[in-house]
């Protein structure tokens, strides 16, 4: 589930780089009593995600507009799908326009290409997983994003997963080292997962008692091997330039998880526009 009101210091920071102290075309050209709908309309295919933060931008920026979506959260559209409307004070809804637009675009965005990712390992027993390379602020929703688009959540920050990574092995003086102090002061809930790169480190990681093994880079040949070896002694994690063109030849090896920072990282925001209707007084367009 996505917390809302969390948001609202990220809505309230989109607004103040936007807004300022108004918006001066808005308020020279549209009366203050006109009325309108604002349509949001899908001009490419994709997987929507952010319908809720869109309906918050507008309900924080004036409470006396009414947000109705038109699909939901998860869908599959084509060109020329309505995705929601939000009617009331035509000033508003153009004032909120692009904030708005900035969430749901690329929070969609994020969703279609996650989307293409899980097709994409459909016939394979992996799950695709997100990771931290996410914009400051906005972790959370592209998170969400993500498991819209079918994908699961890696941890959400430092502070809720052991990731032992090539420094922390270097700091600490080895993978046995490093682990060792990590089983010293972490629950005994929680999972540790080592970043390996060779084939020695992954015995070395499995003899510190490693939960989860982070295969980084491997070339797929080394990477199949290993998960033979492995077996169900740890779970196995494929890391590193995965991308749509190789992660079918990833998934074969036999990885628990793949991880792809280019879910959240590179991502190109679903084309979606906003067309405005007048209202008449008397509620007809």
């Amino acid at each position: 589930m996505l917390n809302l009101r969390s948001l609202d210091p990220l809505i309230e920071l989109a607004f103040e780089e936007d807004i300022g102290i108004g918006d001066i075309t808005t308020d020279a050209t549209v009366p203050p009593t006109q009325k309108g709908i604002g349509t949001f309309l899908a001009k490419s295919e994709g997987t929507v995600a952010g319908l809720p933060v869109a309906e918050r931008v507008f309900e924080k920026l004036d409470p006396t507009l009414t947000f109705r979506t038109l699909v939901n959260d998860g869908d599959a559209v084509v060109v020329g799908t309505p995705i929601a409307e939000v009617q009331g004070g035509a000033k508003s809804i153009l004032i909120g326009e692009r904030t708005g637009l900035n969430f749901l675009q690329r929070l969609s965005g994020i969703a279609t290409l996650t989307a293409q990712f899980v097709e994409a390992v459909a016939d394979y027993n992996t799950k695709i997983v997100d990771t931290r390379k996410t914009a400051a602020g906005w972790r959370a929703v592209q998170k969400y994003a993500v498991r819209v688009g079918g994908a699961q959540n890696h941890r959400f920050g430092l502070y809720d997963g052991v990731l032992i990574k090539d420094n922390h092995i270097v700091a600490a003086g080895g993978i046995i080292n490093a682990v060792q102090r990590a089983r010293q002061v972490v629950p005994h809930t929680a999972k540790i997962e080592v970043e390996v790169e060779t084939v020695e480190q992954v015995d070395e990681a499995l003899e510190a008692g490693a939960d989860i093994l982070l295969l980084d880079n491997m070339p797929p040949g080394i990477m199949q091997r290993i998960v033979q070896e492995v077996g169900d002694r740890a779970v196995t994690e494929a890391s590193g330039g995965i991308t749509l063109d190789k992660i079918k030849i990833v998934a074969a090896t036999g990885v628990d998880l793949i991880s792809v920072g280019a879910l959240t990282h590179s991502a190109m925001p679903m084309d979606i526009s906003l067309t405005l209707t007048l209202v008449a007084e008397s509620g007809t367009r």
